[in-house]
C-alpha cells in the first residue's frame, strides 16, 4: 500500500491543497495526518473540512488541543498565542468536537503515528536531538514511527525500525518554503519526503487580512 503522510497544515489552505494534488498524482491509496491541522493561518475550517472528507486517520498536535481548551497554551509565544485565539473565534462546537475526539497516537499495520514524540505524548515533546529519537523508538511496536511538531523533515534509523518526520505542511521551518510531505509504500518499505510549491502570498496575504500577526506571514516566505 501506498500512503501520503503529512503534518502541520496549521490552516494554510494553498499549502494543503498542493499537498493533496502532488499525492493525488503519486496515486496513493491512503492518507494520514500526524496532527497540527489548525493554528497559524487564516483557513482552519476549510483545512478541517478536507481531512475529515479524506476520512484520513488523524493524531492531535499541541494546536489542535489549544483551540479546544485541552492544552494550556500560555507558555506558547505571543503570536502563537494570538493565532489560538482567533482560530478559537473561528470554530464551530463541532470542528471543535472532532478536534477533541483525535488520538495522541495512532496504529495501523506497520505504522505509528504521534505528533510529537511516544514518551509521555500528550506533553507534546520536540524530537530534536538523537537522544530523543531513540526513546521514541524503543517506545515504537511497529515498524515505522511518523511524527511531526518540529516542522523539520528528517529520517532516522535504528535496528530494523524507522523514525520519520514528516515535515510541515503549512509552516516550514527549514529554510525551504515548499510544503513538505511524505510518500511511503509498505510493501518496498520505501519512505521519500518530498517538497512542492504553492501560492505563499495568497496565504501570506489572507494571514494579515484576518488580523493575525503579520509575523506569521511573513515566516512562509522564509521557510523559518
Amino acid at each position: 500500500m501506498k500512503y501520503g503522510v503529512f503534518s502541520d497544515i496549521h490552516s494554510n489552505l494553498e499549502a494543503l491543497e498542493a499537498v493533496l494534488e502532488a499525492l493525488k498524482k503519486e496515486k496513493v491509496d491512503r492518507y494520514l495526518c500526524v496532527g497540527d491541522i489548525v493554528g497559524y493561518a487564516a483557513n482552519p475550517r476549510e483545512c478541517l473540512k478536507i481531512v475529515k472528507d479524506l476520512n484520513c486517520p488523524a493524531v492531535c498536535g499541541n494546536h489542535d488541543r489549544a483551540v479546544t481548551d485541552l492544552l494550556d497554551y500560555s507558555s506558547f509565544n505571543d503570536a502563537a498565542q494570538a493565532a489560538v485565539e482567533w482560530t478559537k473565534g473561528n470554530l464551530n462546537d463541532r470542528e471543535k468536537d472532532y478536534l477533541r475526539g483525535l488520538p495522541f497516537t495512532y496504529e495501523e499495520g506497520q505504522i505509528t503515528m504521534v505528533h510529537g514524540s511516544l514518551d509521555r505524548p500528550e506533553e507534546f515533546e520536540y524530537l530534536l536531538d538523537e537522544e530523543a529519537a531513540v526513546r521514541t523508538i524503543k517506545l515504537c511496536k511497529t515498524k515505522i514511527c511518523f511524527v511531526g511538531h518540529t516542522h523539520q523533515p528528517f529520517e532516522y534509523y535504528r535496528g530494523m525500525k524507522f523514525l520519520v518526520n514528516v515535515g510541515s505542511v503549512g509552516q516550514p521551518r527549514d529554510g525551504d518554503p515548499r510544503a513538505a510531505y511524505c510518500v511511503f509504500d509498505s510493501e518496498s518499505d520505501k519512505v521519500r519526503i518530498k517538497r512542492v510549491e504553492y501560492d505563499v502570498r495568497s496565504a501570506m496575504d489572507k494571514i494579515i487580512a484576518a488580523g493575525l500577526p503579520e509575523y506569521l506571514a511573513t515566516r512562509l516566505s522564509e521557510g523559518s
